[in-house]
């Protein structure tokens, strides 16, 4: 390998891909029902605990999150880098947690102690598989021979052409992790009015619009699919749900009628990231012109 590539447990990849791809996940840890936890298996926590754990939120059960200290990702780093190894790591939306810029940190002081490895962090502006379709492309540029600072400037260039959109259930969960201003999740309790976040370009999710009723919102995702997916250079698309399969299946199933990519990718939300979002989520991933999160 050209390089040890990292991302953290956010880019909601499968296990199995994380292990086949030879990938290190640092993991976000949370505090649930008393109890500071990880998940380091998303097929562990999809077949025995999602269900459980998405009622929980729904019922009340508050989350508590931290993000990850530059202490954490030197202990991840640095073996690589005393093997001779060069390091990547594809890190979760600075614009959602501060954890990018703890990995910046980390970076930096390592530079200075390994001046002959290349070591390089790269803010994807993205979450859930907005960050994990960029951890894919890093797979398969490292895998295509490019070094660590080649891998990372391609995906740098790529980073505002992720389009993400999310269509929330109830915005307080966002407010409570302090992702949206109280005004804001406001609109998720009145009237049955379904918000509609995207990413934009600093890596934040922000209202885009809203809609009356579930269907008309998972309408709203497929209509900006329709609008902005790039098929000129088919690629995966992403699909993450926290309690709402259906939904999540039922969406896809949409957007096969309107463009098939070289791969549908539908997960779980992982405990961290769903947390935010909370229950009756689903939101969607797929890569665009540049400029996209602008529109």
């Amino acid at each position: 390998m050209s390089f040890r590539l990292f991302t953290d447990t956010s880019a909601n990849l499968d296990t199995a891909i994380i292990k086949e791809n030879r990938v290190e996940v640092i993991p976000f840890s949370y505090v649930f029902e008393g109890r500071e936890l990880v998940c380091t298996d998303t097929a562990e926590f999809d077949q025995k605990e999602a269900d459980g754990y998405y009622a929980a939120i729904k019922s009340g059960s508050r989350v508590r999150t931290s993000q990850i200290t530059p202490e954490e990702y030197r202990s991840y780093f640095e073996p690589a880098l005393q093997n001779g190894e060069d390091v990547l790591y594809i890190g979760m939306s600075s614009g959602i947690s501060n954890s990018y810029n703890s990995s910046a940190l980390a970076v930096r002081e390592l530079r200075a102690e390994y001046p002959e490895r290349k070591i390089r962090s790269v803010d994807t502006l993205a979450a859930s598989l907005g960050e994990g379709i960029m951890a894919l492309r890093a797979i398969a540029l490292r895998d295509a021979g490019l070094d660590a600072d080649q891998a990372a400037d391609e995906i740098e260039r790529r980073v505002q052409s992720m389009y993400q959109v999310v269509l929330i259930e109830d915005l307080m969960h966002l407010h409570r992790g302090g992702r949206v201003s109280a005004p804001k999740a406001l609109l998720g309790t009145v009237l049955g009015i379904r918000p509609i976040l995207k990413g934009d370009e600093s890596g934040h999710l922000v209202v885009c619009s809203k809609v009356r009723g579930r269907k008309k919102g998972l309408a709203a995702l497929a209509r900006k699919y329709a609008e902005l997916v790039g098929r000129d250079e088919p690629g995966t698309v992403g699909i993450a749900y926290t309690d709402c399969a259906d939904d999540a299946y039922a969406l896809r199933d949409m957007l096969r009628e309107i463009f098939v990519p070289k791969e549908f990718m539908t997960v779980r939300y992982e405990p961290v990231t769903g947390s935010y979002v909370g229950p009756g989520t689903v939101a969607l991933f797929f890569e665009s012109e540049d400029g996209a999160r602008l529109k």
